[in-house]
C-alpha cells in the first residue's frame, strides 16, 4: 500500500484541507502484508471519523491499512473537525466538501473509480452519522454505507445537548424532518430500487449511543431497507471499532476482479 499524507485548499472551506489516503498496490515481494489490485482505477472506501477526532485517528488506532491492502481498495480519510458533516451555520461548508469537493478532487489527484458500485462510505461515532448521510442524500454515487457506534438519531441529540449543536444547526428544532435528519432521508429512500444503497450498522450494547442506534434499526427495517445489523456487549471505544471495520470490509459489495 502507498500511505499519502494530502494537503490541500479547499474552495468550500476556504481554507487548506488534510486527508490521509492509502492506496492499494501490487507488491510481488513485501513480507507480511498480502496485497491486490483491481486495475487502473481503484475502489473507494471514504472513512470519516468521529467527534473528538481527525483525519490520522483510522490510522493511529486501528490497522486499516493491513485491512485493506489484501482487498485492493483505497481508502480516503478527510478531516471534518466537530462539523458533523453539515454546512455549519456558523462555519465552514463541511457537508459541501464532503459530498461534493473532496470526492471530485481526490480523483484528480488520485487514480479512484468514479462509479457508484466501486465507491463505498463508512464511519465512527459521528462519522456513522456521516456515512449514512453521504449515503442516502447520494444514493447514485454510493453502493454501501456502512455506521459504527453512529450518532444516527441527531434530531434527539441535538434537542437534548443544544449547546453542542448550535454553531451547526442554529436552530436545533429545524433538524427533524430536514435534509440533515437521517430518518427523513431513509423515508424518502423507502420504496426505491434503482440506486438504493447497501447499509450496515453496528453497535455494542453499552454504548451511549445503543438506544439511537435501535430507534434508527427499527425505522429502517420498518421501511424496508437493505440494512445489515449487528450488535455486541461493547462500548464507545476503539478496541471495539477495530475489530467491527474488519466485518465492514468483508461486507462491502466489491466487484469480482479479472
Amino acid at each position: 500500500m502507498a500511505f499519502i499524507d494530502c494537503h490541500f485548499y479547499s474552495d468550500s472551506l476556504g481554507v487548506s484541507a488534510s486527508t490521509y489516503v492509502i492506496l492499494p498496490q501490487a507488491a510481488q515481494n513485501q513480507i507480511g502484508l498480502a496485497s491486490a489490485v483491481y486495475g487502473s482505477k481503484h475502489p473507494t472506501l471514504y472513512l470519516l471519523h468521529g467527534l473528538s477526532d481527525d483525519h490520522t485517528i483510522w490510522m493511529r488506532r486501528t490497522s486499516i491499512e493491513r485491512y485493506a491492502s489484501q482487498l485492493g481498495i483505497a481508502v480516503v480519510m478527510p478531516a471534518v473537525n466537530r462539523s458533523f458533516y453539515t454546512d455549519m451555520a456558523f462555519g465552514p461548508k463541511y457537508w459541501t466538501f464532503i459530498s461534493e469537493e473532496l470526492p471530485a478532487l481526490a480523483r484528480s489527484f488520485f487514480p479512484l473509480a468514479e462509479e457508484r458500485e466501486m465507491n463505498y462510505v463508512a464511519g465512527l461515532s459521528m462519522g456513522g452519522y456521516g456515512a449514512m448521510k453521504l449515503a442516502l442524500s447520494h444514493p447514485d454515487r454510493f453502493a454501501a454505507a456502512a455506521s459504527l457506534s453512529g450518532a444516527l438519531d441527531i434530531s434527539y441529540r441535538a434537542t437534548n445537548f443544544p449547546d453542542d449543536f448550535k454553531l451547526i444547526y442554529e436552530d436545533v428544532s429545524k433538524i427533524k424532518g430536514s435534509e440533515n435528519d437521517l430518518f427523513y432521508l431513509a423515508e424518502q429512500m423507502s420504496g426505491a430500487t434503482k440506486h438504493s444503497p447497501r447499509l450496515y450498522q453496528c453497535c455494542g450494547t453499552e454504548d451511549f449511543l445503543y438506544e439511537d442506534n435501535i430507534r434508527f434499526r427499527d425505522y429502517c427495517r420498518e421501511l424496508g431497507l437493505d440494512l445489515t445489523y449487528e450488535e455486541e456487549p461493547g462500548e464507545h471505544e476503539w478496541g471495539y471499532w477495530d475489530r467491527k471495520i474488519q466485518n465492514v470490509l468483508n461486507w462491502l459489495p466489491l466487484p469480482a476482479r479479472s
